[in-house]
């Protein structure tokens, strides 16, 4: 490549916010090379193999208007005042989102702009000024405290406890009777469900909990049951249809359930759960629901089904669409194919092809239409429960990206990414780096679009939650993005617009009354973590990672740690408590050949190191005797105390610790499902039905060391 070639492909990166250097975790710089940054600018719609290209590339970009004239978005925080471009008449109207209006005479300030006088209501709110017509975000001073969400539900403590569930883990009691809460229909007792979340927050706040945080519940793929990981899925719009309960929607008399069924595995000798046949077994009995629902038309239901899809518009018409179109290809293409496998004429969901397809298959549509709707209900239904007993009720978890392969990035491809997908560069956690295999929205493509695609998304994940938890909350900053193909060494950052997205986050958690936790662990850029806390998002503070090098470690006391976080011991991708006290991730990781025989053996030394650092923090607060060796068993009671006495707002404690389970969730680098040597990623369950879950085993005694560490006395009482 040419010296000039070379000069434009690099600003032509620039321009488009890519980081064509950057300082890996040894400190060293390491350059892009010119192969990922081609890859990557194409996925962006930039052409740039020749000169030429990156020169009309580079010429558009400096032509790119991302005012709100061209948009149709303006962001302003709450008491500041507005400037936008004068077109004609100064004279303004705004329409307040929640009613009324504002009139008045903008100023002209010069050089073709005009201010607005300051507004301190936030919401969106609709200008007209002589030309120009834009919706004005006004952002809130903050989001939604957690200290507030207590008071306002007369809740004096100020630390509260959360429990966390991984929903697909949760079980039921099988039972018989006549009521439709009673009904468990085939595959429904395998496998959780919405129901089981307003059961389990009822006994969570028995226990003093505030808030029941759960795994990630977006629309997986109908059609292909094998692709079941909650941070990989179909869509961050719509929910996973198998997660519905039809008990919770419609009565006995409707369900019909058989008399008898066939009782099938399952779940394997390990406790893991078979998604196939659970899937295969709940779309059965969900077809004859929705069969029966078509022939009888219930008016008040039909009605409700109605505005549903009304209300659910263009975007639940694309999901539907694609989730029948993936189902139609797949017998052909397979079920792991994707929308990039189907004839170039179904490539766009407004194309005459997919509309004559659903014209055709109009039924099928709203069968997954139906599924949606199901779902929604259900989870309503169980966030209703939850805030009838917590202040907070559920704190739902949006996942980074999405299958590329899936409905969001087919629904919305002038604001998603093809042909890169997202991850982490090299780190001391994972020395060949990280791809995911997922895609994120384009920071082009989401200013060009007045960031439609991730307000909606925004939207979509708290419509039945008290609360959010931003998976990788660092990627709104900047995004590791790895060409298809390539390694994911060979990847590159690019930047996007934080601030506008930080702001409009708040925005939302504000206009749904609910507080932000993101994942800032990592790598965090330089001033990232002030920006969250200047908006009032918590961040996340996990025991592992609380700790000064050395040998042994040294472990952050208690007291020294953030107010302003979300304090837990572990997360779904480290190990247990149990499981980290007796090298259970080193055990898998050498299994599977990432680590050889020798290292293995290094990390187990480097592991009683930080036993012995952890052992002596306890004994500093009190919560182990010094003068007792090391003990063979997970000292867990004194590890939770530990972390519950921390400074916290809010401590996270997940389910799996309480009942002493071993194994974690998810093993990161090894794919679930798939080999039979692999971890079983995202498929463990807990051994208990819900209904026993916190009385179990030392779940009792080690809530009660919650309860004291965390200052919370009596159960939680009704929200007001």
């Amino acid at each position: 490549m040419s010296g000039q070639a070379d000069a434009l492909l690099l600003q032509l990166a620039h321009a488009a916010g890519l980081q064509t250097a950057w300082r890996d975790v040894h400190g060293a710089v390491r350059r892009v090379g010119p192969e990922t940054l081609r890859a990557v600018l194409a996925s962006m719609g930039l052409e740039c193999r020749s000169p030429a290209q990156c020169a009309d590339s580079l010429e558009l970009l400096h032509m790119q208007d991302d005012s709100a004239e061209r948009t149709g978005l303006a962001i302003v925080r709450a008491g500041a005042p507005l400037v936008v471009r004068a077109r004609g008449s100064l004279h303004y109207r705004m329409q307040l989102e929640g009613g009324g209006r504002v009139l008045g005479t903008a100023r002209d300030v010069g050089r073709g702009r005009a201010l607005i006088p300051a507004l301190r209501q936030p919401g969106y709110h609709r200008l007209e000024m002589g030309g120009l017509q834009c919706t004005v975000a006004v952002i809130p001073p903050r989001a939604p405290a957690v200290t507030a969400l207590l008071r306002r539900a007369a809740v004096s403590q100020p630390r509260a406890l959360v429990l966390g569930a991984q929903v697909y883990a949760l079980q039921r009691l099988s039972a018989a009777g006549g009521s439709a809460s009673n009904i468990v229909l085939p595959g429904w007792d395998a496998g959780g469900d919405f129901s089981l979340l307003g059961k389990l927050a009822a006994a969570a706040a028995q226990q003093g909990a505030a808030a029941l945080a759960i795994s990630p519940v977006h629309a997986m793929f109908t059609a292909d049951a094998g692709r079941y990981s909650p941070y990989a899925p179909s869509s961050r719009l719509f929910l996973n249809a198998m997660y519905a309960d039809p008990a919770a929607v419609f009565d006995a008399e409707f369900l019909q359930p058989p008399h008898s069924r066939q009782v099938l595995p399952y779940v394997d000798a390990d406790g893991c759960l078979d998604w196939p046949t659970i899937q295969e077994q709940r779309l059965s009995q969900l077809r004859r629901i929705f069969d029966r629902f078509e022939s009888l038309q219930p008016a008040r239901w039909s009605d409700e089904f109605f505005e549903f899809r009304r209300q659910g518009g263009e975007a639940l018409s694309a999901h539907a669409c694609y989730e029948a179109l993936h189902a139609h290809f797949a017998p052909a293409l397979g079920p792991q194919h994707g929308w990039r496998d189907w004839p170039t004429e179904y490539h766009h969901p407004g194309s005459r092809k997919v509309r004559e397809f659903a014209e055709t298959h109009e039924r099928e549509l709203r069968f997954h239409a139906f599924l949606q709707w199901l779902a929604a209900r259900s989870l309503a239904e169980a966030q209703a429960q939850a805030t009838a007993v917590m202040p907070i009720g559920l704190i739902a978890d949006m996942a980074v990206g999405t299958d590329p392969r899936g409905s969001h990035a087919w629904s919305r491809q002038e604001q998603v990414m093809t042909g890169v997908t997202v991850g982490a560069p090299p780190d001391l956690f994972q020395p060949r780096g990280q791809d995911w295999g997922l895609t994120a929205f384009s920071p082009w493509g989401l200013r060009r679009n007045g960031y439609a695609g991730f307000i909606e998304t925004l939207r979509a994940v708290l419509a039945h939650a008290g609360g959010l938890r931003v998976d990788h909350v660092i990627g709104m900053a900047r995004m590791w993005l790895v060409p298809e193909g390539a390694a994911a060494s060979e990847g590159v950052y690019i930047g996007y617009p934080l601030d506008d997205l930080m702001d409009l986050l708040a925005l939302e958690a504000w206009r749904h009354d609910a507080l932000v936790v993101g994942e800032n662990l990592g790598t965090v850029p330089e001033g990232f973590d002030a920006a969250m806390e200047r908006r009032g998002f918590l961040g996340m503070s996990v025991l592992w990672f609380e700790r000064e090098a050395g040998s042994p470690p040294r472990f952050r006391r208690p007291a020294d740690w953030p107010v302003n976080t979300m304090a837990m011991a572990t997360t779904h991708d480290l190990p247990t408590l149990r499981g980290w006290w007796v090298g259970r991730d080193i055990e898998w990781r050498e299994r599977h050949g990432e680590y050889s025989p020798e290292h293995a053996e290094q990390q187990r030394h480097v592991r009683e190191q930080e036993k012995q650092g952890l052992w002596s923090a306890l004994c500093d607060e009190g919560l182990a005797e010094p003068n007792e060796p090391l003990p063979q068993e997970a000292p867990v009671a004194a590890m939770l105390a530990y972390v519950a006495g921390t400074p916290a707002v809010l401590l996270s404690v997940a389910l799996e610790d309480l009942l002493g389970e071993q194994e974690q969730v998810n093993l990161p680098g090894w794919a679930g499902g798939e080999l039979a040597a692999a971890h079983p990623n995202w498929r463990r369950t807990l051994a208990q039905p819900v209904e026993a879950l916190l009385q179990h085993g030392d779940a009792p005694l080690l809530l009660s060391v919650l309860r004291k560490a965390r200052g919370v006395g009596e159960p939680v009482g009704r929200r007001e």
